[in-house]
């Protein structure tokens, strides 16, 4: 329930139906009216410019136009205790108690969907999709968190979602990432020193995959890279998988579906991907500029296919075709994405690292091209998480080579910290990870600090021996909050707000700030009790206003809803 969505519509129906008497002719369907939360120096519940909208468009002095329009609310709308005119022509709303009342009792019937706008569109969202040469490094865990919540925050919002792994298993890396255990087993089988070059993989964890491989103990040719490829490919493969399966396990997250790019290859999907966007016109056979920087002198002039992505606002049109005339990785990108859009998704979700910005135009003009504009693609990147403790950059160990691992910062931080965390800054800035603060049990510590309000809300029920999932009996009293009481209530009706806008912008790091703010709201509450008496939440071991509970009933449906979307636990104790 968005109760500004809700009195949006009646106050603007209500100006509709009265236009003559307010002297209207135009409303321009109320474009750029909005009703929102008053600052918060005015103690108001509602506010909204549409004196000002529309004393613009139709020439009115907005104060004046203001004062017929109180007029006409205080007459016809019961729900509204209070309305005064603020500024150049605002109007800040109040409501009855008796409104608040029910609006609170709807929230509390709603409980764990409130603030889903049940928009029922269908997404597919793509992350991590890492090569599959070993374990996660930090970089993919803010990317792969990222992803898991914009989907949890998707699904909440009541779509359908299908979280998809994309596997890239074809092309040298995977034969260099095959060579790397190839030599690691001569290393362990015949003693042969493993000499370390620019394209091979140093980590321990490809010692740990050559030992699982001579455990199966399978009668390959050991002195033939060529002749064993194949096998140590698949094998090697399914052993990085798993450790990679194994990290995202440990984040708390499951992929739908993995999607393999050497079956995308080996089905023909970018032959058949190619004739499309051959049969649409939009590839032709011809030459490309050297990139920008080449010597023109160094620069091979091959003719290949190329796709006319500016055609789709790219920067440049693209090559599918390498000077030896095999695909490109672009173009097995978009065989991939021609399968993607067969499967009737309304919306693309590609989670992107920092290094892959400059390709977005490409596969977006790409998406478009294949499905004739029906499909839209959005690219969000992920920048780089950096390491700190005692204010200095934090130098982790690093087993898996040349990069710190999602089980290495595991193994430091529990995942609800890490999950929460990497949250705490837009996806497309540079995150600070300050271990001091996550090992922190303070205000200082926003997960703690969320986690705490909840222990805390759960340890006032068990004083009171109420289940705190249980409905509260009617309050038959007038609905009288005191001021922390309704700075919460308030807070409380910005939640499906935070929602809409979370999932709509897909910024679902707008979650967790929220979440701080409304647990701070709480634990000032609960200071408070400590000073005086007619803020304690219990006295002589009873409740000391039914109201209060229902308020901090709200409060703990938010805060569970939020988390469960972020993936973070909730201790009842702590």
């Amino acid at each position: 329930m968005n109760i500004f969505d809700k009195f949006s519509k009646e106050i603007k129906n209500l100006i509709s139906d009265n236009k003559e008497n307010l002297k209207i002719k135009k409303t321009n369907n109320f474009e750029n009216v909005v009703v929102e939360n008053p600052p918060t120096e005015f103690n108001f519940d509602l506010s909204t410019n549409i004196s000002l909208i529309l004393g613009r468009v139709n020439k009115i002095d907005p104060k004046v136009l203001a004062s017929e329009i109180k007029i006409l609310l205080q007459n016809e709308i019961k729900s509204f205790d209070k309305i005064e005119i603020a500024g150049p022509g605002f109007l800040n709303i109040k409501l009855s108690n008796k409104t608040l009342k029910i609006i609170s009792n709807k929230i509390l019937n709603k409980n764990q969907f409130y603030g889903s706008s049940e928009s029922n569109n269908s997404y597919n969202v793509e992350f991590v999709s890492a090569n599959p040469t070993g374990p996660m490094h930090v970089g993919h865990c803010r990317g792969a968190i990222y992803g898991d919540v914009l989907s949890n925050l998707l699904k909440f919002n009541g779509n359908k979602v299908v979280k998809e792994y994309y596997i890239n298993d074809y092309g040298n890396q995977i034969i260099n990432f095959t060579k790397s255990v190839f030599l690691r087993i001569r290393e362990i089988k015949f003693q042969e020193k493993f000499i370390t070059t620019k394209d091979l993989y140093p980590g321990d964890y490809i010692i740990d995959i050559a030992k699982k491989i001579i455990e199966d103990n399978i009668k390959i040719n050991y002195n033939d890279f060529n002749e064993s490829f194949d096998y140590l490919s698949k094998e090697s493969l399914k052993h990085s998988m798993n450790l990679i399966k194994s990290d995202l396990s440990k984040l708390g997250i499951q992929h739908d579906i993995f999607v393999s790019e050497k079956k995308i290859v080996k089905n023909n999907l970018v032959d058949k991907a190619v004739d499309f966007l051959t049969n649409n016109k939009l590839i032709v056979e011809g030459y490309l500029e050297p990139p920008k920087g080449t010597n023109s002198k160094n620069w091979k002039k091959v003719k290949r296919l190329i796709f006319k992505s500016t055609l789709y606002g790219d920067d440049a049109d693209r090559a599918l075709q390498k000077n030896d005339g095999s695909w490109t990785y672009f173009a097995n990108d978009v065989a991939y994405h021609s399968d993607k859009v067969s499967r009737n998704f309304d919306f693309l979700v590609n989670i992107l690292g920092a290094d892959h910005t400059g390709y977005i135009k490409r596969i977006t003009a790409a998406v478009s091209a294949l499905s004739k504009n029906k499909t839209k693609l959005d690219c969000r990147v992920c920048q780089l998480v950096k390491l700190f403790k005692n204010g200095k950059p934090y130098k982790m160990s690093k087993r898996s080579g040349d990069f710190i691992s999602a089980s290495d910062l595991l193994n430091e931080v529990d995942r609800d910290s890490v999950r929460f965390m990497m949250l705490n800054r837009s996806n497309d800035v540079e995150l600070d990870f300050d271990f001091d603060k996550v090992l922190e049990k303070n205000k200082d510590n926003p997960v703690f600090y969320v986690q705490y309000c909840y222990a805390r809300i759960n340890s006032l029920f068990r004083t009171l021996k109420m289940n705190l999932n249980e409905p509260l009996k009617d309050n038959d009293k007038d609905f009288n909050l005191n001021k922390y009481e309704t700075k919460i209530l308030r807070k409380v009706f910005d939640w499906p707000k935070i929602i809409d806008a979370s999932a709509r912008k897909y910024e679902p790091h707008r979650i967790p700030f929220y979440l701080y703010d409304l647990a701070t709201l709480f634990h000032s509450y609960w200071s408070k009790g400590n000073e005086k008496d007619e803020y304690k939440f219990i006295i002589n071991g009873k409740p000391n206003n039914l109201n209060t509970l229902i308020i901090i009933k709200l409060l703990a449906t938010v805060i569970e809803n939020g988390m469960k979307i972020l993936g973070v636990s909730l201790p009842k104790k702590m």
